[in-house]
């Protein structure tokens, strides 16, 4: 859910803050290597977090993710752009001319026949 991912990235911001505020309020009155330890530990939590609050659930439906089987936005757009479909169909039953629109006849790359009758 959005909510949890938003609770985790604000529970390690509030952490973040308590620990660089804590540091240098009272903390440095005691030591101030023991601050500057904390600063240094507050200082890798907003990453942290900014990954955690990004990282998808097992519940979240993504931005791409299709209804149950159906083909996502950018699979529908790799298959306009690639023509993937015609691809594999013409890969997997082979291309005969004559089946598109457009197909050049049997013969020469330019379209002229070979002179030779088919099957030699």
């Amino acid at each position: 859910m959005y909510a949890r991912r938003r609770r985790r990235y604000f529970l390690l911001m509030g952490v973040c803050l308590v620990l660089f505020v804590s540091a240098w309020t009272f903390v440095r009155d005691i030591s101030i290597p023991a601050a500057v330890a904390l600063t240094l530990v507050a200082m890798f939590i907003p990453p942290a977090a900014a990954i955690v609050g990004n990282t998808k659930d097992k519940t979240d439906r993504w931005w791409d993710d299709p209804p149950d089987g159906a083909p996502s936005e950018s699979e529908k757009w790799l298959d306009e752009l690639d023509h993937r479909k015609d691809h594999e169909r013409r890969v997997r039953y082979g291309a005969h001319h004559g089946d598109e629109p457009g197909a050049r006849p049997a013969g020469r790359p330019d379209g002229r026949p070979t002179g030779r009758p088919e099957g030699q």
